[in-house]
Formats: structure tokens, sequence, C-alpha cells
């Protein structure tokens, strides 16, 4: 698969203990991108952020946070990316959804041979 030109970079901001169906939110966030075909998505951990409610959380030794940040990115053709939205919509209870045009210079794998 290959992928250039405009697409739409989509961050997903939420905690690490916010749940959906008994299970991590991050995690079906990325199985539900994964299944809808999208190109890819990283999860990534913070180390210390606040949101809405202005409570720090940190991974900091002395205030070990149970609820450290997350964000989920993704970045892919807008049409792909567009679809996911009233999924997220639905799955994301507390957070931020953001997204940014961006201009997609190389994107390229090669495919497994169960996919040819």
């Amino acid at each position: 698969m290959k992928i250039e030109g405009p697409g739409k970079q989509l961050r997903i901001f939420i905690g690490e203990s916010d749940r959906w169906h008994h299970r991590s939110l991050a995690d079906a966030i990325l199985e539900m991108l994964r299944s809808e075909g999208l190109a890819g998505a990283t999860v990534l951990r913070g180390v210390a952020g606040f949101g809405a409610n202005s409570r720090i959380h940190t991974a900091h030794v002395l205030r070990l946070s149970e609820d450290l940040p997350v964000v989920i990115e993704v970045i892919d053709r807008t049409d792909r990316i567009e679809k996911v939205l009233p999924k997220l919509d639905e799955m994301v209870e507390e957070g931020l959804v953001v997204l940014s045009d961006v201009e997609i210079i190389l994107y390229r794998h090669r495919q497994s041979k169960n996919q040819e």
C-alpha cells in the first residue's frame, strides 16, 4: 500500500484508566481503527498531563498515577479518517479528539504473502 498527498492527522487524548465495555479504551480504539482498515495508529503514554478538570496526572515516583495521559495518533487519507469519527464520538465519553490537515510525503509497506 502506498499513500501520498493530502490527508488528516487524528489525535485522541484520553486517560489510561478510561474504559469501553470493561476493557481499556485505548485498546478498544486501536482495535476499531485496525478493523476499519486505517493505515496505522500509535498509542503514546504520557509521563504527565492535565485535562479539563485541571488535576495533574504524573508518573513521578512519589505521586505514581494510575491514570496517565494517553494519546492515540493516526494519519491517513481524509475519507478513511472521517469514516471512524462517528465511532469515536460513541466511544470517547471524556477526552479530546482533534483533526489536522497534513501532507503525507511517504507511506508504503510491503504486503505479506497472506495479503497477496
